[in-house]
């Protein structure tokens, strides 16, 4: 008869997996400042109450980093990716005129590494702590012989929860409402195949430190949409813009009207860098250009709006026709 073999010896450790657990609990816990889980169960699931709220409707979101997250991991910036993988989805919920209440995250990994995970929760919930979102629970799997030593799987899932009455209504876009738009903080975790392929190609011309500092991680926009509630000011809609850029992700918001938009120069010096090998239109489809949200209102709240968040300014407004176009403002 053979020799009977571990689990441990089969690449799984799960007492080191549960050890973690333990040793991420004052992190966990900074999420936990503005709202607390009604219980949680064993760590098998967890739950919320919304008495707070009259006539909530429930939103959820769910993303992850993208090729963006192997060129973190290559210069040790877990955090940052922590970071980014909690404002990919975080944004999209607060589009919604909703607040994050819980979070969840997945990362498949070959073998435990303690440091790696712990740094890449550490970014989360530096993030989470911010928009007051709990880090409801997660799932760290060793998947040895499937996932590369070098590979770490991310993925994350926001539930949030808005009332009936608050809930954006993009249909209420007309001709003439105002387009605001707001700094983004980078490349944000969108277009980074066409930034790896770049920098494989023309590397050399990059230090260390400017490429770390285009993997500035994702803004989140959750002061923009608290201003707005706090001035009680409604906006018609939000767009985080990601994939697609800003035509892509504001079209699918007023079909059957447009806009021309007329954008800032993106004062980042390693960025025009890198856009100086892109295609002169279709970067505008690839990257978020240097505005990362948009917020549409009424003509009467623009200048509220542009006082909103760092970087707000008026980009154009709806107009008749289908498409939006984009330049930039001269740089001069």
């Amino acid at each position: 008869m053979g020799s009977k073999v571990t689990y441990q010896e089969a690449g799984v450790d799960t007492r080191a997996a549960a050890a973690l657990v333990d040793e991420i609990k004052a992190d966990v816990s900074r999420t936990q400042k503005q709202r607390k889980l009604h219980n949680s169960f064993g760590l098998f699931a967890a739950a919320f109450d919304l008495v707070d709220y009259q006539n909530p409707v429930i939103v959820t979101g769910c993303d992850g980093v993208g090729t963006k997250l192997e060129l973190l991991l290559e210069h040790g910036m877990e955090v940052e990716a922590g970071k980014d993988l909690v404002a990919m989805s975080v944004n999209d919920i607060i589009t919604t005129g909703g607040d994050p209440l819980m979070f969840l995250d997945y990362i498949g990994i070959e073998k435990l590494q303690p440091e790696r995970i712990k740094a890449l929760i550490s970014g989360m919930c530096d993030y989470l702590e911010d928009c007051g979102c709990i880090l409801a629970g997660g799932e760290t799997a060793e998947m040895p012989g499937l996932v590369p030593a070098e590979v770490v799987e991310l993925s994350g899932f926001c539930i949030g929860a808005v009332e009936r009455d608050h809930l954006i209504q993009p249909d209420t876009i007309k001709e003439g409402d105002v387009l605001v738009g707001y700094a983004s903080d980078g490349f944000h975790a969108n277009g980074w195949s066409l930034c790896r392929r770049i920098l494989s190609e023309h590397g050399s011309e990059f230090s260390k430190a400017e490429v770390q500092s285009m993997l500035a991680p994702t803004r989140l926009y959750h002061d923009v949409t608290r201003a707005f509630k706090k001035g009680e000011i409604r906006a018609k809609a939000f767009a985080h813009i990601t994939g697609g850029g800003l035509p892509e992700n504001l079209e699918r918001l007023f079909r059957g009207m447009g806009a021309d938009l007329t954008i800032p120069f993106w004062e980042n010096d390693p960025v025009q860098k890198l856009l100086a090998h892109t295609d002169a239109e279709d970067r505008f489809n690839a990257f978020n250009m240097g505005i990362g949200w948009v917020a549409i209102v009424s003509p009467e709240d623009a200048g509220f709006a542009c006082e909103a968040g760092p970087g707000g300014t008026v980009l154009g407004e709806i107009r008749a026709g289908d498409g939006v176009s984009v330049r930039v403002k001269s740089s001069q």
